[in-house]
C-alpha cells in the first residue's frame, strides 16, 4: 500500500495538516491500515523534497498546511489509473514458510498448515463479523470501510484455499519425501555453485 500516493491524493482534494490527513486516511479505508502521525510528517517530508507538496500558511492553532503542487497532481492522476503491480516473485512470508517446512527434514509441514489454517479461520470469522455488522452501508465512509473488509475477507477465503491444496499435494509425499539435505558441494564466495559450473563448461 502507497503511503505516499495515498496523501498525495487526499491533499489533491485542498490543503491539509498532519492529523487532519490521517483523519482523512482513516475516514477513506474504513481505519483499517492505521497511519502514526511522525510516519505521516516523515512522508510528507520526502514528498516536499520531491517536488510534489509545499508547506502552505499555518492556522491560529499553530496547524501547518501543506499543499500539493501541479507535479502531485500529475503523479495522483498517474497513480489512480494504473494498476497495482504484484511482482514476479513473492514475498508472502507464509509461501516462504510453508515451501521450506516442506524441504527440511524433521519438520512437521501439515503442523505448520493446521495452525495456520486455525489462525486464518478465526481471522476470517472475526471478518465477517465485522462485516455483518456494517451490512447496508449508509454512507460513503461505512462503503470505504466494508469494501476493504470485504477485500480482507476474499483474501483469507482464497489462503484457506490453498492451504487445503497445499495439504493434499504434501500428502502424496509421506515420509517428508520432499525432504531436502544441506548440499555439501561448498559454492565459491559470491557464487552459487551451478553459475561456476555453467561458466567453467562454457569456456571448455
Amino acid at each position: 500500500m502507497s503511503v505516499r500516493q495515498s496523501l498525495l491524493a487526499i491533499l489533491d482534494q485542498g490543503p491539509c495538516y498532519g492529523y487532519q490527513l490521517r483523519t482523512e486516511f482513516d475516514r477513506r479505508t474504513g481505519s483499517t491500515w492505521p497511519l502514526n502521525v511522525g510516519q505521516i510528517y516523515n512522508t510528507l517530508e520526502r514528498l516536499e523534497r520531491d517536488g510534489l507538496v509545499e508547506r502552505a500558511d499555518a492556522d491560529e492553532n499553530g496547524h501547518v498546511f501543506w499543499a500539493i503542487t501541479d507535479a502531485g497532481r500529475d503523479e495522483v492522476r498517474v497513480w489512480l489509473g494504473s494498476a497495482v503491480g504484484r511482482g514476479q516473485g513473492t514475498r508472502d512470508e507464509l509461501a516462504i514458510k510453508l515451501a521450506l517446512a516442506a524441504t527440511l527434514p524433521g519438520v512437521d509441514a501439515g503442523a505448520v498448515i493446521r495452525a495456520q489454517r486455525s489462525a486464518t479461520l478465526r481471522r476470517l470469522q472475526e471478518l465477517n463479523r465485522g462485516r455483518d455488522a456494517g451490512t447496508n452501508p449508509t454512507g460513503p465512509e461505512d462503503l470505504a470501510r466494508s469494501l476493504v473488509v470485504e477485500s480482507l475477507i476474499f483474501t483469507a477465503e482464497a489462503e484457506i484455499r490453498w492451504l487445503d491444496h497445499t495439504e493434499q499435494r504434501l500428502a502424496a509425499h509421506p515420509d517428508h519425501a520432499l525432504a531436502l539435505e544441506l548440499n555439501t558441494e561448498r559454492p565459491r564466495r559470491g557464487r552459487p555453485a551451478r553459475a561456476a559450473a555453467s561458466a567453467v563448461d562454457a569456456r571448455a
